[in-house]
This record gives structure tokens, sequence and C-alpha cells, in this order.
């Protein structure tokens, strides 16, 4: 048969007030006991006395919410008696009047929105990204290091692995980054004819469109798409790893982790970026002819030859220049958040979506600093 619930019942005689506790005291409970217990009003000076031959079950949270409930109205000037307890119960008491004061502690009011909550925000933020550039930069060197002595002993690069790598994230990428680079394409030409055609230059809709395919839409745009492609699944691989402690049965069997997992996806990566770079250009330039011989008449020779008046071969060259760099970027935050996840499953999808992010941010920053430069230096 089931305990009765938690109850309480006042009663009074001529000099005593006697609060009965019946039933369970159990902390799915003690919210609604709480509520009771702070509406009983008792006046002042009078003798109480709290009854607990009907308590049948009772956990930490009813000890509590009774001893506070003593606490209080001793506070108050009224003489607390408490009587009947089992035996069985007078440990926990015991316990819970040991833990110290029994009036709640008041929690402070939450600063978030206060002067001082947003600077310490800010204080914090500042602090985690400059651990996490140190541990980054700190990565970069160990890679560097592992550069210089595969250098010294070629035979240990593992050619197989690197070209898988080049396979995944170059051969199996093609397809992806062709339909967004000739989109790409058909958007510029578009609207940039739209533009041009108020003033009657459409035919520089072709130098718009080579010149931003070129020196920076079609690495950048590669690389964006690179870096949410085989940039998550590095840190995703190298995760998962980390989670099954394969990474630490390599360490145990005496081999380098980064020689093993790091080095074939940054070399994979460092090949097949500039070709994907110099694939995207073609297909931006294809997409983009199209939609001038479509919008504005402008056939294909008319494009090229347009083309070959408004290009250097240093606009080409800049483009391709750049994918390296991005590369490496891309590479190495993708290895080194993999390397950070820890034995969660969590952690591997939260470190993957971190690793895009931060991927792509230093890779138009990077893109950014560039532009600059090459403005600065007038190439």
């Amino acid at each position: 048969m089931a305990s009765p619930a938690a109850t309480l019942v006042t009663t009074e005689d001529a000099e005593t007030l006697v609060l009965s506790a019946n039933g369970e005291w159990l902390v799915a409970t003690a919210a609604d006991l709480d509520g009771r217990l702070r509406a009983l009003e008792f006046p002042r000076q009078r003798r109480v006395t709290i009854d607990l031959a009907g308590i049948k079950r009772i956990d930490s949270a009813g000890a509590w919410l009774l001893l506070r409930t003593e606490h209080d109205l001793s506070a108050r000037g009224n003489h607390v008696e408490m009587r009947n307890l089992a035996p069985t119960f007078a440990p926990l008491f015991e316990q819970v009047r040991a833990g110290g004061e029994l009036t709640p502690v008041s929690h402070p009011r939450p600063d978030h929105y206060s002067l001082a909550g947003f600077v310490a925000r800010i204080g914090e933020t500042t602090l985690r990204l400059f651990a996490r550039s140190y541990r980054i930069i700190g990565f970069l060197g160990v890679v560097c290091l592992t550069t210089m002595r595969l250098a010294s002993r070629p035979g240990r690069l593992r050619v197989t692995s690197i070209v898988a790598q080049m396979e995944q994230t170059g051969v199996n990428a093609l397809a992806i980054v062709g339909l967004l680079s000739f989109l790409v394409g058909v958007v510029i030409a578009y609207q940039g004819a739209d533009q041009l055609r108020r003033f009657g230059a459409e035919i520089y809709t072709v130098d718009l469109l080579g010149i931003g395919i070129l020196r920076e839409l079609g690495v950048l745009m590669t690389a964006i798409i690179i870096a949410g492609r085989s940039g998550s699944a590095f840190t995703a691989e190298i995760g998962t790893m980390q989670v099954n402690q394969e990474i630490d049965a390599m360490r145990t069997l005496g081999l380098d982790p980064v020689e093993v997992l790091v080095m074939p996806r940054l070399l994979g990566l460092l090949v097949t970026l500039p070709m994907l770079t110099v694939y995207a250009d073609l297909a931006g330039l294809l997409g983009g002819a199209l939609m001038a011989w479509g919008a504005l008449g402008i056939t294909i020779p008319e494009f090229v030859s347009e083309l070959q008046n408004a290009l250097r071969p240093r606009t080409f060259w800049i483009g391709v220049f750049k994918a390296p760099f991005f590369a490496a970027i891309i590479a190495m935050i993708g290895c080194h958040e993999g390397f950070q996840v820890s034995r969660s499953a969590e952690s591997v999808g939260r470190l993957t979506t971190l690793s895009v992010v931060e991927s792509i941010f230093l890779v138009i920053v990077t893109d950014a600093v560039f532009s600059v430069v090459l403005s600065t230096l007038k190439i």
C-alpha cells in the first residue's frame, strides 16, 4: 500500500501550537511543502511543537525544510521543540543540521546586462581568443618541425595517404566547386550587365567578370567550399579517432600522429587547391560568358577578345598564388581542432563547426591582407 502524501496539520491548545508533519517528505514534494510552510503564521513568543511521528519517508530536502522552519520560528522568538523523531531519521537530521546555516543563500542578481557584465564577457572572450591563438601557433610550430624532419628523410612520406587525400579533397570536390563557380559567374555577369547597361558600357561586363573571378572570387569561393567540405572532414575524422583512443594507440606504437594524420592532409590540399582554383576560374568565366551571350549578345569570340585586352598574366597568377596559403590555413585549422576533441561525440560536432567558422574567417582575413599588400605594392 502506498504511503500517504506529505501533509501538514496545525492544532492548538492553551499553551502550545502543534505542527504535525505526516506522509512522505521528499524532494518531489519539496516545492509544495515550501510554499505551505512559508504561508504559516504563528504568534510570536508562543511555544511551537513540531511533531514528526507521522513521517513515513524523508530525505535531505524534507529534513532541510523542517529544520529551516525551526530556525525561522526561533529567530522570531518562538520556543520550538521537535519531538517523536524516529531513530532511523535522526542521523539525517544531524547531518543536515551540521551543514551549517539553514537560511537559503541569496544568489546575486545576474549582471549579464550591466556594464560590468558586458566588460567581463569581453575580457573572457579576449582571453579565450588569445589562448586559442597560442595553441594554433604552437601547433603550427609542431607541423613545421615535422615538415623539416620529413624533408631530411623523404622516405617517411606516406605517398599513398597523400594521393588518397588528393582524391578526397580534389577529385571528389570537382562537381560542387564547378557548379557553384559557374553560378557565381552567371550572377556577376548578370548583375554587372544590369548596372553597366545604364551607361552603354555593357562590354565592360567582361572586364568586371574576368578581374573579379581570376583575382579574387575564384580562389576565395573555392577555399570557402573546401573549408566547409574538407576542413570539417579533417576535424571529424581526427576527432573521432581521438574519441576512440586511436591516436593514443598510435603514440603507444611509437608513431607520430602529426606525421601520420596531418602531413598527408596538408600536402594533399596544398597540391589540389591551386588546381581547383584554376578549375573554378574556368567554370566562372564559362558561366559569365554564357550569360553575356544570352543577355548582352556578346559572342564567345568577342568575350575572349575583350578578356585578353582587359587582363594581364599577373591577374591570373595572383589568384593561384593565394591558393597554397588558403590550403595551409584550412588543413591546419581542421587538423588542430580534431586534436582538441575530448572524449565525447558532442565535442566532435562542436569543434567541427568551430573548425569551419575559423577556417573561413582566417581565409577571408588573409585575402583582405593580400588585397591591401598588393594594392600598396600597386600589383
